[in-house]
């Protein structure tokens, strides 16, 4: 009788535990939003400078979103300033992929960058708020 009651308590626990593990990757990292706020812009679309900020692009793993520094009418940089970092397999992939991103997008002057490999559903993610970005600045 010992056995059993043992055995019936062992297998709760671990059913309790198992149940109870949470496995939401729904968490990002996000850059406070005074560093979102996008610039002024000249009207000229060959001389446009400033700081644009592409829409917020929601993946299964969480919300993805670019900023870019234009001057004279070229990208300077491209930051992401939202990525999924939920859990250390999101890290570990988009610590690697997005500095990637970052410089193919401002040697590419575009959109049209290559993927990570691994990181694919960051790199629509990116592409997409990109070229939302790169259409508030008219290039």
């Amino acid at each position: 009788m010992r056995r059993i009651t043992f055995w019936v308590m062992s297998t709760l626990t671990v059913l309790v535990l198992l149940f109870s593990y949470h496995t939401s990757r729904s968490s990002v990292a996000a850059v406070p939003s005074s560093t979102r706020q996008s610039a002024a812009t000249s009207s000229s679309q060959s001389g446009s400078s400033g700081t644009f900020v592409g829409g917020e692009v929601m993946t299964p793993y969480g919300v993805v979103q670019v900023q870019i520094t234009v001057e004279g009418g070229r990208i300077t940089a491209a930051d992401a300033i939202q990525v999924p970092m939920a859990d250390r397999h999101d890290q570990m992939i988009n610590s690697q992929a997005v500095p990637i991103y970052n410089s193919e997008t401002v040697d590419a002057q575009s959109a049209t960058i290559d993927a990570v490999s691994g990181a694919t559903v960051t790199w629509e993610g990116y592409t997409s708020s990109l070229q939302s970005a790169i259409d508030q600045a008219n290039l």
